[in-house]
């Protein structure tokens, strides 16, 4: 005995005829029922929620919009350029590479104040369809191992012990500037580097509150700052300038930090 067998079977003319009108009714032409279709703002609605679960997504697995809110890393971005940031590079335990420009939270006291945003704003950021404020955007000059010196002769950083160029990115030393890491003197030196930190410069080196200007100088008594930015603070790697148009373009590392030698080389 098939599911079917202990339904009751009407005689054929017998039945109930508004059952009979009714399923002719809800049936095309050739027999196939037909869909009955949403109302439109039932439709709209469902195309609105799809999409915004799409952008939280995707805001938390992949791509994330932020906004440069200071000229610390010009002349490659422009203070209230627009700038998308990947997360992928970052999955399953990556870490930035030297000579990567990265966006992170503030390690605590690093950020200046920034307005609160609107209601819209706020709700628009939070699924990642307006540039996000209240982080910093920097350049890695160094990671685990590493020691950064400045300067040489020239004013160049030294990354373990080997000048690295740095004219292609780095903004133009003004007028009694020396070296290309000024924000605390032409003598410093950081590092090594601890294991899960990175040591981070703005390129516009004469105006950036980065690593150098949290450095504990030798003459500095009891000071607790650390000059190191935490890996897992690190959201993600700038690729590109999306707003203004007349700016948009990729943004790549530089391969002059990339190749300097690795600690211990």
């Amino acid at each position: 005995m098939t599911p079917d067998d202990d339904v009751p079977l009407a005689p054929a003319g017998q039945g109930d005829e508004s059952s009979v009108a009714d399923d002719a009714e809800s049936a095309g032409g050739d027999g196939h029922a037909v869909r009955r279709r949403l109302p439109i703002w039932q439709e709209l609605l469902l195309l609105v929620a799809a999409a915004v679960v799409l952008a939280i997504v995707a805001k938390a697995l992949f791509v994330q919009a932020f906004y440069i809110p200071s000229d610390s890393m010009e002349p490659g971005l422009v203070k209230d350029d627009r700038i998308l940031v990947q997360k992928v590079s970052s999955w399953f335990g990556g870490s930035p590479h030297r000579g990567d420009v990265i966006v992170f939270r503030d390690p605590g006291g690093w950020a200046e104040d920034s307005d609160d945003p609107g209601p819209l704003q706020g709700v628009l950021s939070a699924i990642g369809l307006y540039p996000e404020g209240g982080h910093l955007v920097k350049r890695v000059v160094g990671v685990a191992g590493d020691v950064i010196t400045c300067c040489d002769e020239q004013g160049r950083i030294l990354v373990n012990g080997t000048p690295v160029d740095e004219e292609g990115f780095v903004a133009s030393r003004p007028a009694g500037i020396t070296c290309d890491g000024p924000m605390i003197g032409c003598d410093w030196s950081a590092g090594p580097v601890p294991d899960g930190k990175l040591f981070v410069m703005g390129d516009n080196r004469s105006n950036s509150a980065d690593s150098t200007v949290h450095l504990c100088l030798p003459d500095d008594v009891d000071c607790a700052r650390d000059p190191y930015v935490d890996v897992d603070l690190v959201v993600g790697t700038v690729f590109a300038v999306a707003w203004p148009l007349s700016h948009l373009r990729h943004v790549g590392g530089s391969d002059e930090l990339r190749d300097a030698p690795s600690a211990g080389r």
